[in-house]
């Protein structure tokens, strides 16, 4: 059975899991699904087309299921999914889809958003990711798993940004980055890999190894970068540096930062 604060809005509608939470003062849109266990803490909104996971909290001031930050958008039924057990910190901002974009925002599971992280219109978040205080997505960005943005940080309309990548502080990201890349800089440079990160992941030494050469070959080989990567793409027998090729050579709306 949910609790619900006498003082808490769950406009008729709102579905509401079993052993739900909703503490004071908080509001619960009529089109918000709340899945099993989600905790819904004092003061945060969950509004419009919006379906949250299971055990997911959503802390404090947070507005989650707003509509999008986006001029073209006309009141358009769009969508927002969050996954399962994230965290959703306090003054966090997550927005929902526009018909331009797809109609749909997706948050995946296990993802940490933390003090006033915004994810925008449209935008796609794998599983583990990390959003930092005060990171800011922007709409149609693509993240895949366990990527980690430093706080203060910024990511372009429709950037990409590869699995395991990581993105300093302060960092203004405007390029795709690739698969386990580390980022950083004030306008976000390339500068590496994401080591660190590989080794949590349990990535073995010989995959490691066989991405720093790749890196290497991608920063210093012969022809123009799309070259070197279809190159390693018909040598590699690494899986993680053929993902690495498979995402720099997809369709992008974004021209890539290049190794330094």
């Amino acid at each position: 059975m949910a609790e619900i604060h006498p003082s808490a809005i769950v406009e008729p509608g709102a579905v509401i899991g079993e052993g739900c939470s909703i503490g004071p003062f908080a509001v619960i849109g009529p089109e918000v699904t709340l899945g099993p266990g989600v905790v819904v803490k004092s003061h945060a909104v969950v509004t419009g087309w919006t379906e949250i996971g299971a055990e997911t909290v959503i802390f404090p001031f947070a507005v989650v299921g707003e509509v999008p930050q986006d001029l073209k958008y006309r009141g358009e039924r769009t969508r927002l999914f969050v996954g399962a057990r994230c965290r959703i910190r306090e003054g966090a901002t997550l927005n929902l889809g526009t018909e331009g974009g797809g109609g749909v925002t997706r948050v995946g599971d296990d993802c940490l958003l933390m003090t006033g992280a915004h994810v925008g219109h449209d935008a796609t978040l794998g599983n583990r990711v990390i959003l930092a205080n005060q990171a800011a997505i922007a709409g149609h960005c693509w993240l895949g798993d366990d990527v980690i943005v430093g706080g203060l940080s910024g990511v372009h309309q429709w950037v990409r940004v590869g699995r395991g990548a990581i993105i300093g502080a302060v960092t203004m990201v405007t390029n795709d980055v690739l698969p386990h890349g580390l980022v950083q800089a004030p306008r976000g440079e390339l500068d590496g890999l994401n080591l660190v990160g590989l080794k949590r992941r349990g990535v073995s030494r010989a995959e490691i190894t066989a991405l720093r050469a790749a890196y290497q070959m991608l920063a210093q080989g012969e022809g123009t970068f799309l070259d070197r990567a279809r190159r390693l793409a018909d040598e590699t027998e690494s899986s993680h540096v053929r993902e690495m090729t498979d995402f720099i050579l997809a369709a992008t709306d974004r021209s890539f930062l290049t190794p330094q």
